[in-house]
C-alpha cells in the first residue's frame, strides 16, 4: 500500500491535447464508483480552462498497475507532484514486483504470457502504452490470434500459419490433455474430455428459458444454459483459471458480465454474443491499428511485464515527480472537508483521493464516517496464489499450445500451466530451455491458510514439479526454478458483488465522500483491467466532462 500526492501545476497545458476517449464504470462497464458516469459509452472531454484554476491536490492510494496508470492519464501528469508506495515483501518499494521478470539466472518472468487481447480493456491493451509508445513498438512480443477469412497473397504477413499459441487451449482430464474444441468439427462430433458434442450445448442454450435471478453463480449459470458437463468442466476450469476461485461461488454478472449480459437481452448467450452485446467503440492509435493489422491475440515486453511499471515510473519521474518508496499508509482521516493520509513518521493533505489498494485494505484505513462503506469494502475478500516458473534444458512438450487448466475435481491444487516457451520463445535465454509456468491454489491453498500452515518456497517448488511431470512428462528436475506467493492477490466477484459495488457508488454519491474507487477489487481482475481502471479514475479525479 502507499500514496501519492497529485497537483495540478501546469494550468496552462492543463486543457489542451488531443480528447481521450473511454468507457464509463472502468473495463467492464459497470458503475462509476466516485464519478458522474453510471456505466456505458462515454467520451472523456477536458473541461474549460476556467474550471481548473486552482490547485487541486489529490492523493492515489496503490501500488499496483491501476494506481500507475491513474498518475499518467493523459491529462493528470500535467498536476502530479509525488507519488510514493510502499508494497511488502522482499521487493519493498520496488516497481513492478508482482510483473517481475525472474532475474537473470532465469529468462521467464512472472506473468510471461503478457495480458491478452479481447474484449473490455484487452482490446484497449496495447494503447495503454502510450507513454512509452515508441520503445514498445521495438520491444513488444505478440502472437497471431487465427485469422476468421483468409487474407494476402503468398509471402504476405497474412499468409504466415496461425500462432499454436493463439490456437491450441487444453484441458486437463481423466490424466490426459485434451485439446479444447474448435471449429465445426468440434461442434459436430464430440471432442474429449466432453462426451457430447458441443452443438448439443448450443442448442440447449437457445432453448432454456431467460433467467429470472438478478445474479447467479457461475456453475448455476452454465449448468441452466449449457448443461452439467460445461459447468463441471469447462466453467469449472475458467473460473480457477481466471480468478482462482471456484464457479460454485463467483458470480456471472461480475466476473462474465458479457455472457450475463447476452442472456438478458436475447434471451440466450449465444444469440447475444453474436450480435455484439457489450461491444463498445473502440479508440485507436497506431500501436492498436498495428496490433489489429498483426491480429494479436497476448502480447508481452522482451524484457518482462515489468518494464511496463518501471517505463510508466520513469515517464511520471522526467516530468517532475518525486517517486518515493517505502511509505505505507497508517490510516485515513477528513480533516474540514479534506483527507489527512497517515504515512508513519509523515503525512499527506489532499482534497480527493484516488485508491487503488484492495477493498479490504482500504476499509481498514477509512475513517469513522465512511464506517458503511469499509462494512461493505471488508466483504470484498481475495485468495492467494503460489506461481512457480520452472525451466528444463533439452526437454519438449507433448503439445503446442497457450497453456492447460485443471478442472478441480482432477486436482484441487493446481490451477493450471502455462507454456511460456510456445507462446513467447524469445525470452527462452542462451542456452535456450523450456519454461512452463504453474499456478497453485484454490481450495487446497485457502486450506492451508485457513489452518495457519507455514508456506515454504520448497512446498510449492515440489508441486509444481510433481505436476509438470505428471501433466507434461517432464520427469527431469529443472534447470531454474523461481517461486513467487502472491497473498491475497485476486479479488473474489462472489454472487452479490454487483450490489456491493452499488452500495459503495451510492454511499459515495450521497455522501460526497472525495474518494475514487479503482483497481482490481471492483471491475476486472486482470492487468488490461486494472490499467482501464486507473485511466477512468484518473479522469473522474479531474472532473472531466462525460459524455455518453
Amino acid at each position: 500500500m502507499g500514496s501519492g500526492l497529485l497537483r495540478r501545476r501546469d494550468l496552462q497545458s492543463a486543457g489542451t491535447g488531443k480528447r481521450p476517449w473511454g468507457r464509463g464504470g472502468g473495463a467492464r462497464g459497470g458503475p462509476c464508483l466516485g464519478g458522474p458516469c453510471l456505466g456505458g459509452p462515454c467520451r472523456v472531454r477536458p473541461p474549460p480552462r476556467a474550471q481548473i484554476a486552482r490547485v487541486w491536490p489529490v492523493s492515489a492510494l496503490g501500488a499496483r498497475a491501476g494506481s500507475l496508470r491513474t498518475c499518467t492519464y493523459r491529462l493528470l501528469p500535467h498536476f502530479l507532484s509525488s507519488v510514493s508506495w510502499a508494497p511488502d515483501g522482499p521487493d519493498r518499494g520496488r516497481a513492478g514486483r508482482r510483473h517481475q521478470r525472474l532475474g537473470r539466472q532465469l529468462p521467464p518472468e512472472s506473468d510471461p504470457q503478457g495480458p491478452q487481447g479481447g474484449a473490455g480493456g484487452g482490446q484497449r491493451a496495447p494503447g495503454r502504452l502510450d507513454p512509452l509508445r515508441a520503445r514498445a513498438r521495438r520491444r513488444c512480443l505478440r502472437t497471431r490470434a487465427p485469422r476468421n477469412s483468409a487474407r494476402g497473397g503468398a509471402g504476405s504477413p497474412d499468409s504466415a500459419p496461425d500462432h499454436p499459441a493463439a490456437r491450441n487451449r487444453f484441458l486437463y482430464v481423466g490424466g490426459a490433455l485434451h485439446a479444447l474444441p474448435a471449429g465445426l468439427r468440434g461442434l459436430l462430433r464430440p471432442s474429449p474430455p466432453f462426451s457430447k458434442p458441443l452443438l448439443w450445448a448450443g442448442l440447449r442454450d437457445l432453448t432454456a428459458p431467460q433467467g429470472r435471478d438478478p445474479d447467479e453463480t457461475v456453475h448455476s449459470f452454465a449448468e441452466r444454459r449449457l448443461g452439467p458437463e460445461v459447468a463441471a468442466l469447462a466453467a469449472d476450469s475458467l473460473c480457477r483459471g481466471v480468478f482462482a476461485g471456484s464457479s460454485r461461488e463467483l458470480s456471472v454478472r461480475s466476473c462474465f458480465p458479457s455472457l450475463f449480459q447476452a442472456e438478458q437481452a436475447h434471451r440466450s448467450v449465444l444469440l447475444g454474443l453474436l450480435l455484439g452485446i457489450g461491444q463498445s467503440s473502440q479508440p485507436d492509435s497506431a500501436l492498436i491499428r498495428q496490433a489489429r493489422a498483426e491480429r494479436w491475440s497476448q502480447w508481452s515486453l522482451r524484457g518482462g511485464l515489468e518494464m511496463l511499471p518501471q517505463a510508466l515510473t520513469t515517464h511520471l519521474t522526467r516530468r517532475g515527480v518525486t517517486v518515493l518508496r517505502g511509505h505505507p499508509v497508517c490510516g485515513l482521516s477528513l480533516q474540514a472537508g479534506r483527507w489527512k493520509v497517515s504515512l508513519g513518521g509523515s503525512c499527506l493533505e489532499a482534497d480527493h483521493v484516488i485508491s487503488a489498494l484492495p477493498a479490504s485494505v482500504l476499509s481498514k484505513l477509512l475513517p469513522a464516517e465512511a464506517a458503511p462503506l469499509a462494512r461493505i469494502l471488508g466483504t470484498i475478500g481475495a485468495v492467494s496464489v503460489a506461481v512457480v516458473n520452472l525451466q528444463y534444458q533439452g526437454a519438449q512438450l507433448p503439445v503446442q499450445g497457450f497453456g492447460h487448466l485443471v478442472p478441480s475435481s482432477e486436482d484441487p491444487c493446481v490451477l493450471g500451466i502455462v507454456y511460456d516457451s510456445v507462446a513467447f520463445p524469445e525470452q527462452d535465454g542462451s542456452p535456450p530451455g523450456l519454461r512452463v509456468t504453474v499456478m497453485l491454489g484454490g481450495s487446497w491453498l485457502q486450506a492451508l491458510e485457513a489452518k495457519g500452515c507455514a508456506f515454504s518456497q520448497e512446498m510449492f517448488q515440489q508441486q509444481a514439479q510433481e505436476a509438470a511431470a505428471t501433466q507434461l512428462g517432464l520427469k527431469e528436475p529443472p534447470s531454474h526454478c523461481l517461486v513467487h506467493l502472491h497473498k491475497h492477490c485476486i479479488p473474489q466477484y462472489t454472487l452479490g458483488h454487483w450490489r456491493k459495488l452499488e452500495s459503495a457508488a451510492h454511499f459515495l454519491a450521497v455522501h460526497r465522500l472525495p474518494l475514487t474507487l479503482a483497481g482490481a477489487s471492483y471491475e476486472g481482475v486482470a492487468v488490461n483491467d486494472c490499467i482501464e481502471s486507473g485511466r477512468q479514475a484518473a479522469a473522474r479525479a479531474l472532473g472531466l466532462e462525460l459524455d455518453r
